[in-house]
């Protein structure tokens, strides 16, 4: 499901850092995957082409995870040559501020609390003990699934992605 018009996930962090910074990379990690799910429902393509891991501690995208081990906060200037902000859209952009808007001063237990309790999280994670690692991938197809689902039931960050 890859388009033209995806980017890579350090393009994605470095907007999100631009916008909000400095982040705790737990935090960072998890509104990346919100912006994943919503640009999917919203603009009908991924916003970025790696794919997101559900781990115990809750999403996680493992080429960006790899990127920054060891660092519990992330800023702009810790990524300068992996992601370049400039390269999104007017699209791409105004869904990652509608994202960071609604999720963006939330507390990154609060944000994984909420994902856990979600069925992309729940299936991916089916069979695996709690702390148990694990690493297997919220696919895609199931982030539409639940997250079109939510916005038929009328999810109020839609409207203010479109009001």
């Amino acid at each position: 499901m890859v388009t033209k018009n995806t980017k890579n996930v350090f393009d994605i962090a470095a907007f999100i850092l631009s916008q909000k910074h400095p982040l705790p990379t737990p935090r960072l990690h998890k509104l990346l995957y919100y912006c994943q799910a919503w640009s999917l429902v919203w603009d009908e393509e991924p916003l970025f082409e790696q794919p997101i891991e559900a781990w115990a501690s809750g999403p996680v995208i493992k080429a960006l995870y790899d990127a920054h081990k060891g660092q519990f906060e992330m800023d702009l200037s810790d990524i300068p040559k992996l992601g370049n902000p400039d390269t999104l859209s007017d699209v791409q952009k105004n869904t990652v501020k509608t994202v960071l808007h609604y999720y963006g001063n939330k507390s990154a237990q609060w944000l994984r609390d909420l994902i856990v309790m979600e069925k992309p999280w729940r299936d991916a994670r089916q069979g695996l003990d709690d702390r148990e690692g694990g690493g297997r991938e919220m696919t895609l197809a199931s982030l539409v699934e639940y997250y079109e689902g939510a916005c038929n039931e009328g999810v109020e960050i839609e409207a203010e992605h479109y009001g």
